[in-house]
């Protein structure tokens, strides 16, 4: 049963444009995901950057069996693997390194919940991206799922360009394509989140 706020945002994402409005009535509901646990949130962003979302979750299994039977990769005891056993759970030297230096940012308590939950999504990207690996995309999917920020559209994100492509029959490219993707996301604020959900939903 959707929330008030996510019937409202509905409201609004359909009454603004009918491309989404047609989207949405075929697609299945999307519910708030939001979790607490930042340090998690990166870790997984990490492991799912530039590879299918199949391939991220065999590989998100392999990594937390190297933590026990809790499977939960605290990070001291993440810091405490090698290169070469990261790489046994199918990680990428890069990779390996990118979860290392989130685990030594989360030891110095950097990654503070209730301090982060106040920033804005800028704010927070700014913050995050101090971290080696962890770029503007990286940041966007932590406000999206770990925060559940409502107006947050990652438009350099290749499912969100490829679905935007398909269904408002759009041919430009590159910083052209942005701008366009830009343009055509604005009349959806304040619910930038919520239409990207079912972009993505729209490729499955």
């Amino acid at each position: 049963m959707p929330t008030p706020a996510t019937e409202a945002a509905l409201r609004h994402l359909r009454a603004t444009d009918p491309v989404l409005a047609r989207l949405i009535d075929a697609g299945r509901p999307i519910a708030p995901a939001a979790h607490e646990d930042l340090y998690l949130g990166l870790l997984r962003a990490i492991v799912s950057q530039q590879i299918s979302t199949k391939a991220a979750a065999a590989i998100w299994r392999k990594f937390q069996a190297l933590f026990g039977p809790e499977g939960y990769p605290e990070p001291a005891a993440l810091l405490a693997f090698s290169d070469e056993e990261l790489r046994t759970a199918g990680l990428s030297h890069q990779k390996a390194g990118y979860l290392r230096a989130i685990a030594d940012f989360a030891l110095r308590d950097e990654l503070d919940h209730a301090h982060l939950s106040q920033l804005n999504e800028e704010e927070l990207t700014q913050h995050l991206t101090q971290i080696k690996g962890v770029g503007r995309w990286t940041a966007q999917m932590l406000c999206m799922f770990a925060l559940d920020m409502p107006d947050v559209f990652p438009e350099g994100d290749l499912g969100i360009q490829n679905a935007m492509r398909r269904h408002y029959g759009l041919e430009e490219t590159g910083r052209a394509l942005l701008r366009r993707l830009t343009e055509l996301a604005e009349p959806w604020r304040p619910y930038r989140t919520l239409a990207s959900k079912y972009l993505w939903q729209s490729l499955e």
